[in-house]
Parts: structure tokens; sequence; C-alpha cells
């Protein structure tokens, strides 16, 4: 749920943070959004050193509280909004979008972490997008920019979180039932067939669930399943820091930089059913080429 792509990318470019930490032992002074035609080299993430002082802590705190309720006042919002658009399907995805790429956008501005974009050329394609997992921001991010007309894939129990879960469902995201393997196969093969016939993008996480400590997972073979059956390309988004800012099982949100950079699309036209584990370890080799050594598999 998203933004409109590169073009929008280049308009926050000189966006400026608010609550911006200052301490002696916190980033080097760099933008807040930098965006890169190029894609050059994996970025340096070893800058940011850890500031687990009270005065960082209670920071942490106001933002997190007011990321909180900001979200709540959009989605309930958003939500009247949907409720307005049942009888609109497509309407509803794209007004999801909307709301991804406003709160998106807001959060990362509450929580000020400098960001820099790369690739941003191919932030607007029709595709399945693919995204490595190691924190909440990561959401943030993928609301804010993957491109109008992206529907996300999530497991069923989303629903049961307040607001933001019935607001995804309002929105006409789709959901599978992860504890049932021949259900979530149909389910796999009901999204591919929607998104053919609205003309629609994905936006997917291939590790199935967060990373606890930002090293990239093996990844789950349903992204290619569903690249198979709707031969879209895969656009690979590769997250960098969002580990150091916001971990796992953690309440303290850190100034750590964060990089956001889009690969090439990757054509899946020509690719056969009897080669998916070797596409699996082909995007997975690809993911851990692009990230620092701190977020790589361990051998």
């Amino acid at each position: 749920m998203v933004n409109t792509g590169a073009g929008a990318l280049l308009r926050y470019r000189r966006f400026e943070s608010f609550l911006n930490t200052r301490s002696s032992r916190s980033v080097e002074e760099t933008p807040k959004f930098v965006v890169k035609d190029g894609l050059g080299e994996t970025p340096r993430n070893d800058v940011y050193t850890d500031d687990d002082g009270w005065v960082s802590a209670i920071i942490s705190w106001i933002r997190i509280v007011t990321c909180f309720v900001s979200m709540m006042v959009t989605t309930f919002i958003w939500a009247l909004i949907m409720v307005v658009l049942i009888p609109w399907p497509y309407e509803r995805i794209r007004q999801g979008n909307i709301y991804g790429h406003v709160t998106g956008r807001m959060l990362m501005w509450i929580l000020g972490n400098p960001i820099k974009i790369e690739g941003a050329e191919y932030s607007n394609e029709r595709a399945i997008y693919i995204s490595n997992h190691a924190s909440p921001i990561d959401i943030f991010l993928i609301m804010w920019l993957t491109p109008t007309g992206t529907v996300g894939i999530a497991k069923k129990e989303i629903i049961w979180y307040p607001l933001f879960g019935q607001l995804y469902v309002l929105a006409n995201h789709l959901r599978i039932d992860r504890s049932n393997p021949t259900a979530a196969i149909e389910s796999m093969k009901e999204v591919a067939r929607a998104v053919l016939e609205k003309n629609l993008s994905l936006i997917i996480f291939p590790e199935g669930t967060r990373s606890k400590n930002g090293r990239l997972l093996p990844f789950k073979k349903g992204f290619v399943h569903l690249a198979l059956q709707s031969r879209l390309p895969i656009v690979p988004m590769v997250l960098t820091g969002t580990h150091l800012a916001w971990r796992k099982g953690s309440l303290h949100v850190r100034p750590a930089p964060l990089t956001v950079k889009y690969l090439p699309p990757i054509s899946t036209e020509n690719w056969k059913v009897d080669k998916i584990d070797d596409y699996v370890k082909m995007m997975h080799n690809m993911y851990a080429k692009h990230l620092p050594e701190t977020q790589r598999p361990l051998p």
C-alpha cells in the first residue's frame, strides 16, 4: 500500500526529520532521504553505534506513542472511506495504497531515521515485489514505497489486528491460511488469477517471517509459484539497517541509517516449473550479495 513510484520518491528527497536525536554516539550527518539512480554497492551501515541512555529511551517512547496515535487516526479515517467504497473493490485497493503512502511516509517521518533510496527507476513497475523482513519498520517502508495498484499477501489472522487488520481486509488485500498447505496452494492460485484479472502488482516477504537478528532467512517457494502463474517480473527490494533501528521484541527505536534498494526487474517469462528450487536459490543468493555482511545468512 503506497507510493506512485520514482517521481514521488524524487519529490520527497528534501523531506526533513523532526524530533531528531542528537547524541555523541548517534549517526553521521546525512540527508534524511537520498535518491540514487544507480544501484552501486551496498552502503556501509556500520556508522551507527547504539545509544541506550535514558534520554534516547524517552525520545524513542515519544516517537512510538506518536506513531501509534497517528496510525490509529489515519486508519480510522480510511476505514470509513473503505466502508463507503464496499461496492467498488478496485477503488478500495487504490485507497488502501493511498492510505499506505500517507501513513507509511508519516510514520517514517516521525521515527526520523535517515533513509537512502536507490534504484528508484524500478519502483513503478507492474511486478511481484519481494523484500527481506527484519523489523516492524519494514512494514512502514513497504506501505509507503510500493506503487498504487499493489496488493499484499498476509496470514489470515491479520483480521484480528485492531483496526489495521479490518482495514487490510476492507482494502481487498489477500490472505492465506499458512497452517493448511493445501488451502495455501489454492489461495496462491486465486491470488495469481486476481492479479491477472485486475492488472495488479504484488508485495510479499519471501522469508515468510521476520528475522530475529537481521540476517537473511531461507526463502519460501510461494513467490516463485506466483511468478510462474502470473508471469510477472520480480522486483527485489533490499532493506538494510532496519533491524538496527527497531529490533524484534524491542520498544526502543534507534536513529540508525536505512537503505532501500530496488534491483532491476527479473523476467519470469521463461521460468519452468521443474526449476522452482533453482529460482528460489538464485533469488536468495542475489539478496545475500546485496546485503551487508552483518545481514547475510550464516554459512
